[in-house]
């Protein structure tokens, strides 16, 4: 399949998309996010959740790990996954900014903990360091491709609010 023949769906911050088509590509970018890809290897269905905060067991807001986590698996279920056979991969829970209280392993840790409390299986992962990722995962297959964003310089010049370049207005 080539890549215009694909249907991409961006997955964003609070938001989780399941699918079973073999044309479609989820993507995200995460930072300290947390994304989870869940799939079915005999129904040939997966799913993406992209969650911004650990929070409590008891939240029901989709920006929290355990709702986010337990929204994409219900979803999934609902189109015909079975709970035993869900395998998932983890991404994302970097430490973006220092100084500032690690959100992203806390984001990691609550992913790892809802997995081993759901007996879902961990396949593989990438949690944790400093950089940002882009994620496409393919879930009819399963299949996952991650790019690490490069480190940007430390010496960056802001442009002034009226610079732009092309099509593009820098801010």
């Amino acid at each position: 399949m080539t890549p215009a023949s694909l249907r991409t769906v961006h997955v964003i911050q609070g938001e989780h998309h399941v699918s079973d088509c073999a044309d479609t590509v989820l993507t995200t970018v995460l930072g300290s996010c947390v994304s989870a890809c869940l799939h079915d290897p005999v129904r040939r269905i997966g799913g993406m959740n992209h969650f911004l905060l650990p929070g409590d067991a008891g939240s029901s807001d989709l920006r929290h790990a355990s709702a986010a986590m337990e929204r994409l698996v219900n979803s999934l279920i609902k189109q015909g996954a079975a709970r035993n056979r869900l395998e998932a991969k983890l991404f994302g829970g970097g430490r973006m900014l220092t100084g500032l209280p690690d959100i992203g392993t806390r984001n990691g840790e609550a992913a790892l903990a809802f997995l081993r409390g759901e007996g879902i299986v961990l396949r593989a992962h990438s949690l944790g360091g400093n950089r940002a990722r882009r994620v496409r995962f393919w879930p009819a297959t399963g299949h996952v491709q991650q790019l690490l964003v490069q480190e940007a310089p430390q010496a960056i010049r802001t442009p002034t609010p009226s610079a732009s370049f092309g099509p593009i207005e820098i801010f």
